[in-house]
């Protein structure tokens, strides 16, 4: 285990600094708005700097700053009511790197596929989209998801292979 700063302040900017992205990632997912997601962010890292004494060490700090976001949100919702949705081409940073060697029909059949992905993932209500996002985009653990979400590890699996499916079905047009 590493030596932790003295000062909790640089303790907790050296854990909470690298989620920076992620957890920005899965807050646009939970608001579809990136302004929101912004606030979303900032008031997690807020809300964990001035927590953060009560965070026991050794215990998974990524979950908890999860948690905290995704707290945040569900009352800033005032439970899981839903959020009109964006255009995807609000995102453009998702095809800078697109490769060279592609041709402008692969680009269009590529994003075309990305954007019917993402709207099938976005349609999904959000017990089971916030589930697929950890596991899928942000390569949490079940555990971990478990933990973020304060469900049982039972309830992750359950809700993950619905989703899939959910998912599934729809780019099949099954609906």
């Amino acid at each position: 285990m590493t030596q932790q700063p003295a000062d909790p302040r640089a303790a907790f900017e050296e854990l909470a600094l690298p989620l920076f992205e992620p957890l920005y990632n899965y807050a646009r997912w939970l608001t579809h708005d990136p302004v929101e997601a912004e606030d979303l962010v900032q008031e997690t890292y807020l809300k964990g700097l001035r927590g953060f004494g009560s965070f026991a060490a050794g215990t998974n700090f990524r979950a908890w700053m999860y948690r905290i976001l995704r707290n945040t949100f569900l009352t800033s919702r005032s439970g899981l009511r839903a959020v009109p949705p964006i255009s995807i081409d609000e995102d453009p940073d998702t095809y800078q790197q697109i490769g060279v060697a592609e041709t402008p029909e692969s680009l269009f059949f590529a994003r075309v596929e990305s954007e019917t992905l993402r709207v099938s993932i976005e349609a999904l209500p959000l017990v089971f989209r916030e589930v697929l996002v950890l596991s899928d985009v942000e390569n949490m653990s079940y555990r971990e998801i478990a933990e973020t979400l304060s469900i049982p590890i039972g309830t992750v699996t359950s809700r993950l292979i619905r989703a899939r499916q959910k998912v599934r079905n729809t780019l099949r047009g099954e609906g």
